[in-house]
């Protein structure tokens, strides 16, 4: 074969140009973009690499973006905790220095005036925002959680930081947590609220002090032995209700009727429940030795016929209202009382007024027949209504047989139980109306006025009264409602049912509160002293003591003991009863003057002792929060710059080594030019 001139060309230059050329205008474009590829083509193994830390670089991004705003949030709320301790801690110097029993009056008015500012400023912390959203609202971060009351008006959503996959933190701390929390491991306290000294020598009453010495002695004979019965009712730690009448003779110890109320609780002879003690003020004080429950109650009232009869020994206690409660009178003989040598011994008084057929003269006799407290417009009770399971407050949609005692009427079941409610309506007519609790095996529940009974109907698909164990706490508040406003089915039907309550709902408004106490608000009242309805809900059973009689299913408005301690929180609640115990100058509850269940200055401390122990729990989760938030943080930065670096080792050019690259190809290039050329000059004769 001839070797040619052109065979020469296209061997040398022609398939040599084409390669060259090509790496000559990759390593320039390299160096001119400083990426290794320009589209998946030009390297795929480098390009799917590339995308995945792209990816990676985005994720990481937006943790960091909502961790950085997240911890914003934390590190505001640690600082505002921080004021707050510092404003608690100033209150509780406060309220040690109103304590000492040396302040006048005025010194005490002082300090009420400054226990104000302060909570005034706390209501202030409470309400702090951050860019125009409220650090303590929830996720409702637009509304303001603290009302001028102290009303909290947020929610108890958690808002969380993206930290990572499957990964998130929680930056806010609620209200919700903050102002009305729980602390399981607390134990509920409560107090009566009269002052017993010893009837003989003044002196405050000890355990040891017998029953004489509380009750007296019409001839202040110590041979004359009478026999004194105490009344007693309340809840277990567990939500069951009991009632009992103890008998005591005078020469009983009071030892002996602190036993027996422990008794009554579930104390044994080797496993207390609660503790029942005397305070300084001859005052019973009983304390739940188990933790998280607030469902204690106590109350109690004694009765002594010094005539020797049966006056004190009754089975309905509203038969001892004709009694006489002032024991000077009994011993002077001037008492006016219908019975006046039966005397009547009151441990608990609330300034609550009495329904219609409780016993009105001696309100230490009356537990919850008492009426809602009236505030303008609104009625409140003063018992939550709290879960037996849970602990927690009970809604519209809770089932009144996941609160009431079910081992009282029938066991396991509301069946045959009944709760009476009485009062006014809005225009003022009194009523009196039976909410009967039945099984639809009975015909369902009904509810009972003017002589006109009518069934609480369900929501299913067909329509019916309602099966005892699930009515809802909505249908109880529908039928209150209802009767309250005067606004009554117009027959017996599903239908006039409905439209009864909606036409209801435009007089009235039956709710039931923050803090689970079933409420009333007149929508239509125009006069100056307030809404003219009224109520009183209680347990159809209440005041019987026959010997195996059931106590009370439930309790909606009580005349018991203060609370002291308890589980749950409730923030300016809390700190309104400091105040009000140092304005009234109470040093301990004293129900003889002023507002009757002032809780007094020495439980003010204990109950701010309470709330700040909750408060550092609280202010310890946002620091837990913060440093979690904070290291998340960090790593997230470190995992940035180590992701930028590795995909920087993937994708980036490496500039030295392309510009060496670059003038090894040039080098390559021109010499091969420069041979093209030489090949070019020669003759077919040279080459032959």
């Amino acid at each position: 074969m001839r070797v040619t001139t052109s065979m020469y060309y296209d061997n040398i230059y022609g398939n040599n140009n084409s390669k060259l050329s090509k790496e000559l205008f990759d390593v320039n474009r390299q160096i001119a973009s400083g990426l290794k590829i320009q589209y998946a083509k030009d390297g795929v193994q480098t390009f799917t690499e590339t995308m995945r830390l792209d990816n990676e670089m985005t994720t990481l991004g937006q943790i960091k973006k909502s961790t950085e705003s997240g911890q914003k949030m934390a590190n505001q709320t640690d600082t505002v905790m921080n004021e707050f301790e510092t404003s608690m801690n100033r209150m509780r110097t406060l309220l040690i220095n109103a304590a000492n029993g040396s302040q006048s009056n005025t010194s005490l008015d002082a300090i009420a005036d400054e226990l104000r500012g302060i909570k005034k400023n706390l209501i202030g912390l409470a309400n702090t925002s951050i860019n125009g959203q409220f650090l303590f609202a929830g996720s409702a971060t637009d509304v303001k959680p603290i009302s001028g009351n102290g009303t909290y008006n947020g929610n108890n959503i958690a808002m969380n930081a993206f930290v990572g996959s499957n990964n998130k933190q929680q930056y806010n701390l609620s209200g919700a947590n903050l102002f009305l929390g729980e602390e399981i491991s607390r134990k509920r306290k409560v107090t009566s609220n009269v002052i017993n000294p010893n009837l003989f020598d003044g002196k405050m009453l000890t355990p040891s002090n017998t029953i004489r010495d509380m009750m007296g002695d019409k001839d202040n004979n110590v041979s004359t032995v009478n026999t004194n019965y105490f009344y007693l009712r309340g809840t277990k730690h567990d939500g069951t209700a009991f009632k009992e009448k103890i008998p005591l003779q005078d020469t009983a110890s009071i030892s002996d009727l602190l036993a027996r109320i422990g008794k009554a609780y579930g104390n044994t002879g080797t496993i207390d429940v609660v503790n029942v003690s005397l305070n300084n003020y001859g005052q019973i004080v009983v304390q739940d030795k188990l933790q998280g429950s607030s469902k204690l109650d106590f109350q109690l009232s004694g009765a002594v016929d010094f005539n020797g009869g049966t006056d004190a020994n009754v089975t309905n206690i509203n038969a001892l209202d004709g009694g006489e409660t002032n024991y000077d009178k009994i011993v002077a003989g001037t008492s006016t009382a219908g019975k006046p040598n039966l005397y009547i011994k009151e441990f608990m008084k609330s300034n609550l007024t009495s329904a219609a057929g409780a016993a009105t003269n001696i309100q230490g006799l009356v537990y919850d027949r008492t009426m809602f407290k009236k505030e303008g417009f609104s009625l409140s009770s003063n018992a939550p209504q709290v879960l037996k399971s849970t602990n927690a407050f009970a809604s519209p949609s809770t089932k009144i047989s996941e609160v009431a005692d079910l081992s009282q009427t029938n066991s396991g079941t509301l069946d045959g139980s009944s709760l009476t409610l009485t009062g006014t309506d809005v225009n003022g007519n009194a009523y009196n109306a039976t909410i009967d609790f039945k099984n639809t095996t009975n015909g369902g529940s009904t509810f009972t006025v003017g002589g006109n009974t009518y069934d609480i109907f369900n929501m299913a698909t067909t329509r019916a009264s309602v099966n005892a164990d699930d009515m809802t706490y909505q249908q109880l508040m529908d039928v209150v409602n209802m009767i309250t406003t005067n606004t009554l089915p117009a027959t017996n039907t599903a239908t006039n049912y409905d439209i009864a309550i909606k036409d209801a709902a435009l007089k009235g408004n039956t709710y039931l509160s923050y803090d689970g106490k079933l409420s009333f608000h007149d929508l239509q009242g125009t006069d100056v002293n307030g809404t003219k309805a009224s109520i009183s809900l209680y347990d159809s059973n209440s005041n019987n003591f026959t010997a195996g009689a059931a106590s009370s299913i439930m309790t909606f408005n009580t005349n018991n003991a203060l609370t002291i301690t308890d589980p749950k929180t409730d923030f300016f609640k809390s700190i309104d009863d400091m105040i009000t115990a140092v304005s009234e100058h109470k040093l301990y509850p004293n129900s003889k003057d002023g507002i009757a269940r002032n809780v007094g200055i020495e439980n003010a401390i204990q109950k701010m002792d309470n709330l700040q122990n909750h408060v550092f729990r609280m202010h310890s989760k946002v620091g837990a929060q913060s440093n979690t938030l904070s290291t998340s943080l960090a790593r997230t930065q470190i995992l940035e710059v180590s992701t930028m670096s590795l995909r920087s080792s993937v994708i980036d050019t490496d500039l030295a080594k392309a510009a060496l690259k670059l003038q090894q190809l040039t080098t390559n290039y021109q010499a091969m030019l420069s041979t093209v050329g030489k090949v070019s000059k020669l003759s077919l004769v040279n080459y032959l």
